[in-house]
């Protein structure tokens, strides 16, 4: 009979399970489920806040490093230009930064302390040139505008635009005395962007090494689109700000307009780095203080800018960027308000580079199909 019982036990749980363990076993096996998908959650709140937390910490330091890494790809061309006359790399690097180094202080020992003298010349006389153009579109044009409301919008009261002048007035001193407090990072640009520039190669090597054979290949073919989609459009975008700097100040100079150095400064940056809007916004500023001196002199400002935008967009854009990647003007105007947005004057600046590198990885890999019809 126990035989016989053993051998019906055996035939209704073969596993070897008495009923108690078979109904309990479900249970411990969900809680053990549930335990893990827990654990799993709290784990990656856990490294969410910790990335979070770091990246608000090291916030800087990131940016800093992203920064010369973008600088590093922009000084790829004459890199690689004089590597290929059979300099070493490590040269070749120290003599494009010095270049760079001594092109900028030499800007800033011939023009330096113009510079800055008129830049707070210009802060101090802003409200008055608001309210002389508000005063003349309001006369000529019946418009309605509030000089006073239109200040205060801009932030330009008296005692705000003499605090600016005041740190600007300086000149030369005043700006390298603000300069020190920034020696550490400015230190750990260079450092970084050296070595970033003259190790580039055994960078993206170490990289590689880590990854399987078949995403080496993908890496590689990212990295190369992304020195050249990111290095061709920072370096045309540079080239062309200069050119337009250099044209606008000196036509500025020649119509007597004040203020023509950071005006023309001004006007260069904006438009080549503010993508859509920034060729209005740069001529807006010389033609309103040419507005605020006369009439024939602000249509003599719109004049030349509209003749420079098609020297620009015809002639000396499409030479210089026969390389670079269009970007679509909405795409580029959202990734600058992005940018703007999470790291402020500077991340507006770098966002459209950014945008290149995600452009030209995706027009490489993103698959297209022919449309029959739509």
């Amino acid at each position: 009979m126990q035989m016989q019982h053993g051998i019906q036990n055996n035939l209704a749980y073969p596993w070897g399970m008495n009923t108690s363990e078979s109904s309990s076993n479900p249970v411990r096996i969900e809680l053990t489920k549930v335990r893990s998908v827990v654990l799993l959650v709290l784990f990656a709140i856990a490294s969410f806040l910790l990335l979070n937390w770091a990246i608000v910490t090291l916030r800087g330091l990131l940016l800093t490093l992203f920064l010369a890494w973008l600088f590093s790809v922009s000084m790829e061309p004459a890199v690689a230009y004089l590597e290929q006359r059979k300099w070493r790399r490590g040269l070749a690097t120290g003599t494009v930064m010095l270049g760079i180094l001594l092109g900028f202080f030499g800007f800033i020992s011939l023009f330096g302390q113009l510079l800055f003298t008129q830049a707070a010349s210009l802060l101090n006389t802003a409200p008055e040139i608001v309210r002389t153009v508000s005063e003349w579109l309001n006369r000529n044009l019946n418009t309605q505008l509030d000089p006073q409301q239109i200040i205060e919008s801009l932030n330009l009261t008296s005692s705000q635009a003499t605090d600016l002048a005041s740190s600007l007035a300086g000149g030369l001193f005043g700006f390298i005395t603000a300069l020190v407090g920034f020696v550490i990072n400015l230190l750990a640009f260079m450092l970084f962007l050296f070595y970033l520039s003259a190790d580039a190669p055994k960078v993206r090597r170490s990289i590689a090494q880590a990854l399987p054979p078949k995403q080496q290949e993908i890496f590689s073919k990212v990295w190369n689109i992304s020195i050249k989609k990111a290095g061709g459009f920072v370096l045309t975008r540079i080239v062309l700000a200069l050119v337009c700097f250099a044209a606008t100040a000196l036509f500025l100079l020649l119509l007597g307009i004040p203020y023509w150095l950071p005006i023309a400064l001004f006007t260069g940056i904006i438009s080549q780095f503010v993508p859509t809007i920034g060729t209005y916004i740069g001529i807006a500023l010389p033609a309103l203080v040419a507005l605020s001196e006369s009439l024939t002199l602000a249509i003599a400002v719109i004049v030349f800018g509209a003749v420079y935008q098609q020297f620009e967009n015809f002639l000396l854009a499409p030479k210089l960027a026969a390389k670079a990647l269009a970007i679509h003007p909405a795409v580029a105007f959202g990734a600058v308000l992005a940018g703007g947005t999470m790291f402020g004057a500077v991340g507006a600046l770098i966002a459209i580079p950014v945008m290149a590198i995600i452009v030209a990885v995706t027009q490489t890999y993103l698959h297209r199909y022919e449309v029959d019809q739509i």
